[in-house]
């Protein structure tokens, strides 16, 4: 929850994802008109699984789509933690976006208590089951204990992971928890991590770009 338009458009002004990198950005739902039509692909940050309906709050996909608006995440760690997202509303979610036509980013991962508890295989068989199969759709693995607090999956743990979702799920796989600069190439350098999901040091162009530069390498 960062970025009106102002500044939404101020950012897309000087960021400029070097070449041969696939890089979107998610604004809040107010900001999404704003950055459309900018120079680089823009995603929701949710989205309902009905096309219309008494679901005050909501944001469906046809009303994402004629906004110009190419994707959405779904599923995020947050969205799981505060708003009571399940597995069944994320996999509702997902399917109602890939069929309207938008891409997706669909988000998996234990939490702190998880880990500790030896439960991470089983939270991340249980979530990746729910996710459908399209080439649409991407998965995002967010170690919870790893997003806003500083702390980031060593990139053995995060490759450990990576490879059961795979294992699950063909498709590309992105890492998400306190991805920054400074760490960005070690972790990206692990065949099993296609990518990066991106929150606090996404804020600031230059920080994203040198995230960026580091996936190029």
């Amino acid at each position: 929850m960062f970025k009106g338009p102002a500044e939404t458009v101020a950012f897309l002004d000087a960021f400029e994802p070097p070449a041969g990198i696939e890089a979107v950005v998610c604004p809040p739902f107010t900001s999404l008109a704003a950055g459309v039509g900018r120079g680089v692909p823009i995603y929701a940050q949710n989205v309902h699984w009905a096309a219309e309906g008494a679901f005050t709050g909501e944001i469906s996909a046809q009303m994402l789509l004629e906004l110009g608006v190419e994707g959405a995440i779904v599923g995020h760690s947050e969205r799981r933690e505060h708003f009571g997202e399940t597995d069944e509303t994320v996999r509702a979610r997902c399917e109602a976006a890939l069929e309207a036509g938008l891409r997706v980013i669909a988000c998996v991962g234990e939490t702190g208590a998880e880990r500790e508890a030896g439960e991470t295989d089983a939270v991340l068989r249980r979530q990746v089951v729910a996710i459908p199969r399209d080439d649409a759709l991407v998965i995002a693995y967010e170690p919870v204990w790893a997003i806003g607090t500083g702390k980031t999956a060593t990139p053995e743990m995060a490759q450990e992971a990576h490879e059961t979702i795979k294992a699950l799920h063909d498709t590309r796989v992105l890492y998400g928890g306190s991805v920054k600069p400074e760490n960005a190439a070690e972790l990206m350098a692990r065949p099993a991590i296609d990518g990066a999901l991106v929150g606090g040091a996404s804020l600031e162009p230059a920080s994203f770009a040198a995230i960026c530069r580091a996936a190029q390498r």
